[in-house]
C-alpha cells in the first residue's frame, strides 16, 4: 500500500549564523517526501505549486517514488514562498515574509489512486485542508499522523480541535504543547492533549530529543549531539517523513514500533540540518541512515546493576 502525505511544496529564503540562501526548494510535504523515500515507496502527494516550481525537483521525487497524482500545478501563479532568519541558538527565529500565493486558494484533492492507502501524514497546513483530506478518504486510514504549530493553535483552534479528534498521533514541539494545553509541565500537558483525541503524542525538544505520550506510557528519545547546525528549517518535517516512513515500513502502529519510529525520525531529522534545504536529505545513503541509527542506540545503551 502506500503513504499520503499532504503538505506545501515551497521556496524558502533562510538565513542562519552562517550562512544564507535568497532562494531555496522547501515545504512541508518536499520534507517528509525526501525523508520518508529513504525507508518506504511510494509516497503519494498532495500539494499546490505555481508554474516556477523546477521541473527538476518534480523529477528527482519521481524517481524516489514520489506520485503527483494529487498535486496541483497552476499555470499563471507562484509557489508558496517563506523567508526567515535563525537567531544563534538556532530554535528560536523571525518570520520575514510568507507569501502564500497558489495556497492561498488551495483546495486538496485525494485522487482516486489514492483511495485505500494505509497510512495518512497530515504535513503543518491550515486545519480546514488537513479535515478535506480526511474526509475525502472513503476508507479510515490504519494510521493519521497530524503536524502542527502554534500559529493554527492561535488563528483556528476550533478548527484544528475537529482535527485532534480524527487523528491517532500529533507531533508537536514542546511550545506548542504548551501553549496548546495551558500547562507548563509537558506531562500535564499530554495528558491534556490526549484527551482531545489523538491516541499519540510526540513532543518534539529540538536538540534535546523528544517524548512519546500513550495512556499512562512515555518513552524519551535523546538526539544526536551534532557539531555543526546549519539550518534546522524542515527539521520537524524531515521527522515527520522518517517516523511515518518506518511505521509503513514495518507495517506496525504498535507502541513499542513508535518508540524505533521516533528514533528514525530523529535520525533524518539530523541529518537534514546539516545543509541548507532539502540537499542533504537528497544525499544520503540507506547506509549513512543505518550507521546513525546505530550511533543513536550507542547514545543511551547502557548496563546498570543495582547491588
Amino acid at each position: 500500500m502506500a503513504i499520503i502525505s499532504l503538505g506545501s511544496m515551497a521556496f524558502d529564503a533562510i538565513e542562519t549564523p552562517f550562512g544564507k540562501v535568497d532562494k531555496i526548494v522547501g515545504g512541508s510535504g518536499t520534507y517528509v517526501a525526501y525523508a520518508a523515500s529513504h525507508l518506504t515507496q511510494p509516497i503519494q502527494q498532495i500539494s499546490i505549486v505555481g508554474n516556477d516550481f523546477p521541473h527538476e525537483e518534480i523529477d528527482e521525487l519521481q524517481k524516489r517514488g514520489v506520485q503527483f497524482d494529487g498535486v496541483e500545478i497552476v499555470p499563471d501563479q507562484k509557489s508558496f514562498f517563506w523567508s526567515g532568519k535563525y537567531h544563534l541558538d538556532m530554535n528560536s527565529r523571525d518570520t520575514l515574509v510568507t507569501d502564500l500565493n497558489v495556497l492561498a486558494n488551495f483546495n486538496p484533492q485525494v485522487p482516486e489512486t489514492y483511495q485505500g492507502a494505509e497510512y495518512l501524514m497530515l504535513g503543518n497546513l491550515m486545519p480546514t485542508l488537513q479535515l478535506s483530506v480526511i474526509e475525502q478518504l472513503r476508507k479510515r486510514p490504519d494510521l493519521v499522523v497530524l503536524d502542527t504549530m502554534n500559529y493554527w493553535m492561535a488563528t483556528a483552534m476550533e478548527d484544528l480541535k475537529k482535527v485532534l479528534l480524527k487523528i491517532d498521533v500529533l507531533l508537536i514541539n514542546d511550545s506548542e504543547a504548551r501553549e496548546l494545553s495551558n500547562e507548563y509541565s509537558l506531562v500535564k500537558a499530554a495528558k491534556k492533549i490526549l484527551q482531545l483525541g489523538p491516541k499519540f503524542l510526540v513532543i518534539k525538544k529540538g536538540e534535546h530529543g523528544a517524548l512519546l505520550f500513550n495512556e499512562d506510557r512515555v518513552f524519551f528519545a535523546p538526539a544526536l549531539p551534532l557539531e555543526e547546525v546549519f539550518d534546522p528549517t524542515g527539521a520537524g518535517d524531515a521527522f515527520a517523513g522518517g517516523f511515518i516512513g518506518h511505521i509503513d515500513h514495518t507495517k506496525n502502529i504498535s507502541f513499542e514500533n513508535m518508540k524505533t519510529a521516533i528514533i528514525v525520525g530523529s535520525a533524518m531529522a539530523s541529518f537534514c540540518v546539516e545543509k541548507f534545504g532539502p540537499q542533504r536529505l537528497k544525499e544520503i545513503s540507506r547506509q549513512d541512515i543505518d550507521k546513525r541509527l546505530s550511533e543513536f542506540v550507542q547514545l543511551s545503551n547502557f548496563n546498570i546493576s543495582l547491588v
